[in-house]
């Protein structure tokens, strides 16, 4: 097995596209590639074939490969959840909050998982690309760093340095991050990358010619321009420019400040006829067609801010007047009668009074709930899957809001009680006769579902991202490396 790591100047470099592309591009020539990022920071999870929970990013690349996402992609996962620090998810199992400093004296054990799980992959694929966290060469962090340079050693591999041109300061990021590197570590590198270039090629014609003299030894492998039909997944959920999308009626998403699988959103990016928008804006959310509440990591503490911030009364007023109110996971939870987590298993501890809109209640439990499950919907079957700790059961009797079919076989999931409808799945959107049930639902007016499954049409986009990679990155230092 041959090891190529994709690191980075910094956080938001662009590490998890190029991965992604990579691995799309390495499939296309036959080779056995799979991903894996030994330590990731991001609320926005997904669930493996067997239960298991890991980062939605490398499962992204996982799809990128033709893989199933296995918890091996992502051994250690950190869950920020707020004041109380982070949930820490080993090989895909939660194991409790625990605070930044009590995490890093817990290094050796945690140095450890990586080590087996990078060991683990040496039989499994021709290569392993490997995706480090921010940058590295955090003075401060590298002795005790699991996730960009460690790895590399411990199996051997090379890297590839990815900048990010569209912050600025690209010579200072690639000639300050070669410098800091150690020797032994400069050795590996195959070459940088610049990135997300906007506006016109011609005038960055010779970046090597620059940098040479403060980087020697670091060869310039290419410049990709920025293409933002080419984005897959933000790692953290969304860019920037994610938080307002389309035009047409409004889908209005609450703007929480623990929102977590901020992409279920992404499946009405292709749709016509509909605006989504992320908001924290009372008189946004008031207008809009319908309103959907997304996950959260803390949903007590997420539920008091809707609360102190009056829009709570806003989402209620709403759907009181016919408005279309959707919640996801701990959106759904919030819809309810109330939320209470007395040991503050998922956040903060405490119990807190839920919307109203929903005859649900909802209690914490220590032990998580992680599975898949198959959806229908006017024919079409889909996966979508749960991630959550908490357990809501009925007050009265009331409708589900759909049949899903899981190991255990057909249940009932969610609630709907008119116009106020709620799901512990993520990736429920994902089909496009889903998406327009809730447009009609909803009473969009001119709302048309892209024909294509998001699935679908998320493999096309591996393969265009592949070709736009090929087209602008000599990747003959790769080959050679690789010996394709």
């Amino acid at each position: 097995m041959k090891t190529l790591a994709i690191l980075g100047t910094s956080s938001s470099a662009g590490k998890s596209w190029v991965a992604t592309a990579l691995c799309a591009w390495l499939r296309g020539q036959g080779v056995r590639v799979a991903p894996c990022k030994p330590q990731n920071m991001s609320n926005n999870a997904c669930a493996t074939f067997d239960g298991g929970e890991m980062a939605r990013s490398q499962a992204v690349q996982a799809e990128a490969c033709g893989l199933l996402p296995t918890a091996e992609m992502n051994p250690i996962l950190l869950k920020p959840s707020g004041g109380v620090g982070a949930q820490l998810v080993l090989r895909g199992r939660a194991q409790g909050h625990q605070a930044a400093r009590d995490y890093y004296r817990d290094f050796d054990r945690l140095w450890r998982v990586v080590a087996d799980t990078l060991d683990g992959w040496r039989t499994r694929c021709d290569v392993l690309l490997l995706e480090g966290a921010g940058s590295p060469v955090e003075l401060n962090l590298m002795a005790r760093d699991l996730v960009n340079l460690r790895p590399v050693r411990h199996l051997d591999g090379r890297w590839l340095l990815v900048g990010d041109i569209d912050r600025g300061g690209i010579y200072a990021q690639l000639a300050g991050t070669w410098q800091l590197l150690p020797p032994e570590d400069r050795a590996r590198g195959l070459g940088a990358i610049v990135n997300k270039f906007r506006g016109d090629l011609s005038l960055f014609p010779d970046p090597q010619t620059w940098l040479a003299p403060h980087a020697p030894g670091l060869p310039v492998l290419g410049t990709l321009p920025f293409r933002a039909d080419l984005q897959p997944e933000e790692e953290d959920g969304l860019g920037a420019a994610d938080e307002d999308r389309g035009s047409g009626d409004t889908l209005a998403w609450v703007r929480l400040p623990h929102a977590a699988n901020l992409t279920d959103c992404q499946p009405w990016w292709g749709d016509t006829g509909v605006r989504v928008r992320w908001t924290a804006d009372a008189g946004e959310l008031a207008a809009a067609r319908a309103i959907v509440l997304p996950g959260t990591k803390n949903t007590v503490a997420d539920l008091h801010w809707l609360h102190r911030t009056g829009l709570a009364e806003v989402i209620v007023a709403a759907a009181r007047r016919g408005t279309l109110v959707l919640g996801v996971c701990g959106g759904y939870q919030m819809l309810g009668e109330s939320v209470s987590d007395p040991a503050g298993v998922a956040g903060d501890a405490g119990e807190v009074a839920g919307l109203g809109l929903l005859p649900v209640v909802t209690e914490f439990h220590a032990e998580k709930i992680v599975r898949q499950v198959e959806v229908e919907c006017a024919g079409r079957r889909w996966s979508a899957y749960e991630i959550h700790m908490g357990r809501t059961t009925p007050t009265a009797p009331c409708e589900p809001l759909q049949t899903v079919t899981d190991a255990s076989g057909p249940r009932p999931e969610g609630v709907r009680v008119g116009n106020v409808w709620g799901t512990y799945l993520h990736g429920w959107f994902e089909a496009p006769e889903l998406r327009q049930r809730v447009a009609t639902a909803a009473g969009f007016t001119a709302y048309h579902p892209h024909p294509v499954p998001w699935a679908d049409q998320r493999q096309t986009l591996y393969k265009q991202m592949a070709a736009h990679l090929a087209a602008h990155v000599n990747l003959d230092s790769v080959r050679r490396y690789l010996e394709l």
